[in-house]
């Protein structure tokens, strides 16, 4: 029997069984689909839960002093522009630094009055903490210079307050001083409160801030390292260089995103584990479901292997069109089942919010079908070595 009488009788069989032939199939379809789409959502479940939690501020490193009620804090404990200055110049991989001091005031606007969070920032602070400024501009070098009166407010406090105009060139009332707002902004990645930014905040420069409360001590020091595996070095080296200039009883509390955001990968590979075991269980069931067809296909067409082998087939040759059969079934349906992956984050792209993009990786292409295809052949292979065992005799006169 030559190859191609190989795949004339093996197709000829699968279409003498077509409900059966689908049956299987269909298991192949879900589980190789399965398997793309667990890996798509995954890595791209992964890529965003790392871009929000990089949008808090990219490659970022935070000191803060730590309080203890049981030694009050004196002025030589506290951080200074010196100390961001230090920072800056003697920490290799340093690229931006800032520092941030707030307080709590009051904004009036016609008869209301609110609370809000008035923080004074330095000039680098937009670029740490990745604000997005949804109108104006940010705060500039002569801004700081001149200690001018000028301040950005979040999208919240500019809607309360301007309801119904541009806030850019108005007038706002915080405390006792007037302010002119330069921009709008709001977090890249909303922290909920857990900063210094809060649903209503306004930002001034932080040379005024000092003018004003005398204080020109900074609340929280913020070093943006020049790439993410710098980070834990200049973390280290930021902690050691605040010690040095402080030496007293005070303790900094010097941070990272490191740990969060290593937590987040740990969760994404977990659920990436877990989800790909559903779909190699898929397959595994759908490769038992290729091994029981085959074996019934056998059963059923043991007199035609009886008058091939009596008529000259080999082992081989026997063996070769039953696998043939198997690898059919399951290369169709990898292939089936990858391309309705494939065509699911199309479809569903315009549900999604905002900019999110679901690219389908060319790895679990590749990897679902080599494992659909390998499961068929090493399910195919047990009916397939039976078939060719046959003895022609004993097939002749099988009823």
């Amino acid at each position: 029997m030559i190859r191609g009488e190989s795949w004339t009788v093996a197709l000829d069989g699968l279409r003498a069984n077509k409900v059966r032939a689908f049956l299987t199939t269909l298991g192949v379809v879900i589980g190789s689909a399965c398997i793309v789409l667990v890996l798509t959502v995954a890595l791209t479940g992964r890529t965003y839960v790392l871009e929000q939690i990089e949008g808090v501020g990219s490659n970022l490193v935070f000191a803060h002093l730590e309080v203890d009620p049981e030694h009050p804090v004196i002025l030589s404990d506290q951080l200074t522009l010196n100390d961001l200055r230090a920072a800056q110049q003697a920490i290799p991989g340093v690229v931006a630094v800032a520092g941030t001091r707030g307080i709590q005031e009051s904004v009036r606007f016609g008869s209301d009055e609110r609370l809000v969070t008035m923080v004074g920032v330095t000039e680098g602070y937009q670029v740490i903490r990745n604000l997005l400024i949804l109108h104006g501009r940010f705060l500039d070098a002569q801004d700081m210079a001149a200690r001018s009166k000028v301040c950005l407010i979040t999208k919240d406090l500019a809607d309360k307050v301007f309801p119904l105009a541009d806030p850019i060139g108005k007038s706002l009332r915080v405390g006792e001083v007037s302010y002119t707002v330069l921009g709008e902004f709001k977090e890249r990645t909303a922290t909920y409160g857990l900063s210094e930014i809060q649903q209503y905040t306004v930002l001034v420069p932080f040379p005024l801030m000092e003018y004003y409360t005398g204080e020109d001590s900074l609340e929280v020091l913020y070093v943006q390292a020049a790439s993410p595996d710098l980070v834990n070095l200049v973390t280290h080296q930021l902690e050691a260089l605040l010690k040095s200039r402080h030496p007293g009883r005070a303790n900094y509390v010097v941070e990272n995103l490191s740990a969060i955001l290593d937590a987040a990968r740990k969760i994404a590979f977990a659920l990436t584990i877990v989800l790909l075991l559903i779909g190699f269980i898929a397959l595994l069931v759908s490769g038992i479901g290729i091994m029981n067809i085959m074996l019934v296909t056998v059963s059923e067409r043991t007199q035609e292997i009886g008058i091939r082998k009596a008529i000259g087939a080999r082992h081989k040759e026997i063996l070769y069109q039953f696998l043939l059969e198997a690898s059919l079934i399951s290369g169709f349906g990898s292939i089936l089942g990858i391309l309705i992956a494939v065509a699911i984050p199309i479809v569903i792209r315009p549900l999604l919010p905002g900019n999110l993009r679901v690219p389908v990786p060319w790895e679990s292409v590749v990897l679902s079908f080599l494992v659909s295809c390998s499961i068929g052949i090493f399910f195919g292979y047990l009916p397939a070595a039976k078939a060719a065992a046959l003895q022609p005799t004993e097939s002749l006169r099988h009823e």
